[in-house]
């Protein structure tokens, strides 16, 4: 007999759930999209989302998902036949990747697996390889992810621009900050981050819609310079939408109205909370998801996918099971207690799209420990109706840790 009958609970990395606030705010009638509150309130979107950027530039806002400003990012800074050097530690990884070379960016990759960061040696080899070719460095800009939502592997950016500088190479960094905006820390020009793309539908807890590129003026200098091979296109093209005539032109068009409006209001929740606290809210939650794994697979076929907690994310936790558990955990989950996990997505270039022994859990956004410890204890129950062999004090420990967290404060 299925209990799913009360209010569903999505434990996905994305979309996270949606605040009521965020939701009631979109409640309202269109505006004028010519003047009047609109233009004040995407103003201050965008200084808010630069403030919790740690940029100095603010962003350029698309009307679309996070593939969307993989496309704006790309179009914006490569001509046709320039080279792009990708990070891969999964899925997403690649899959930025493979739209440069769709848009004829010649890319060379540097896979890293689905456990383990990007090696900063084997970068500083490419890079120094790059600048011995004949007529200097063909490199024009290196692509990381900070947490790729598929592996939950999360890179060290800094130490990936303190590479790049070892090898004196003058490739611009263009990172994936799409998992992680508002859910851990990012100081893009303190971090020396060239390019940086986000979403509105993690951290920001706000529905699918909006795509967001910063860009620094070294960026938009590398805009300025493309010659007769550029790949952007009117729509993608950072000029206009940095110097607008009018303000629709901010968004290629009509604004996106009702998702600033609750875009705002999420901007709103983050700062009354601080967006510091948010960054430690967001550690502290996913310790405690790792705390229950860690005890689930003390006794049976449970295990974090990346092994160091130095390099996992502080949004997205994937878990490795046995061959099939993580699809019939995940269809128990949602099917009789209303709780949907995250598919497992497989990191490989030749593997399938999902992946039945790997479930992902998603701890980003607006959560609070009875929502966290809602899914645990959900994923616990899974295990026992399943015969899913499993350690059995998760849960005590995932409750000792939220209890420690408080004590703490």
């Amino acid at each position: 007999m299925s209990l799913a009958h009360g209010r569903d609970h999505l434990a996905i990395p994305g979309p996270s759930v949606i605040p009521s606030r965020v939701l009631q705010a979109m409640q309202r009638p269109a505006p004028n999209i010519y003047g009047g509150e609109l233009v004040a309130l995407a103003d201050s979107v965008r200084a808010d989302l630069a403030t919790i950027a740690r940029s100095a530039n603010e962003p350029v806002i698309y009307l679309g998902n996070g593939h969307a400003a993989w496309e704006a990012s790309l179009a914006n800074v490569f001509a046709r036949g320039e080279h792009l050097l990708a990070l891969v530690t999964g899925r997403f990884g690649r899959g930025w990747a493979r739209m440069a070379d769709g848009l004829g960016i010649e890319v060379t990759t540097l896979d890293f697996g689905a456990t383990t960061p990007a090696d900063t040696s084997r970068l500083i080899e490419s890079l120094t390889a790059d600048r011995r070719v004949g007529g200097g460095p063909r490199i024009k800009a290196i692509t990381a992810v900070l947490s790729d939502t598929s592996t939950s592997v999360r890179n060290d950016i800094p130490a990936i621009r303190a590479a790049m500088d070892a090898a004196d190479h003058p490739a611009l960094l263009m990172v994936d900050a799409i998992c992680s905006f508002a859910c851990e820390p990012i100081d893009m020009d303190g971090w020396g981050i060239d390019v940086m793309v986000a979403g509105c539908q993690k951290g920001l807890m706000t529905p699918p819609g909006l795509a967001f590129t910063f860009q620094n003026d070294r960026a938009i200098a590398a805009r300025r310079s493309l010659g007769t091979a550029r790949c952007v296109t009117p729509y993608w093209d950072w000029l206009p939408r940095i110097e607008p005539s009018m303000f629709p032109e901010r968004f290629g068009g009509t604004p996106p109205t009702h998702h600033l409006f609750g875009l705002r209001a999420a901007l709103d929740l983050l700062a009354e909370e601080g967006i510091e606290h948010v960054w430690s809210r967001h550690e502290a939650f996913a310790r405690v998801v790792w705390t229950a794994v860690e005890a689930w697979g003390a006794d049976g076929g449970l295990a974090l996918q990346v092994p160091d907690p130095a390099h996992r994310s502080h949004a997205v936790t994937t878990i490795g099971t046995a061959a099939d558990d993580a699809t019939r955990l995940r269809e128990w989950c949602e099917q009789e207690a209303g709780v949907t996990l995250g598919v497992g997505l497989s990191a490989g270039a030749a593997e399938a799209v999902t992946s039945d022994a790997l479930f992902r859990i998603g701890h980003m956004g607006h959560l609070n420990p009875p929502m966290l410890l809602g899914t645990l204890g959900t994923i616990d129950t899974a295990l026992k109706a399943l015969d899913i062999a499993h350690g059995s004090d998760a849960l005590d420990r995932a409750a000792g840790a939220i209890a420690g967290i408080n004590r703490g404060r």
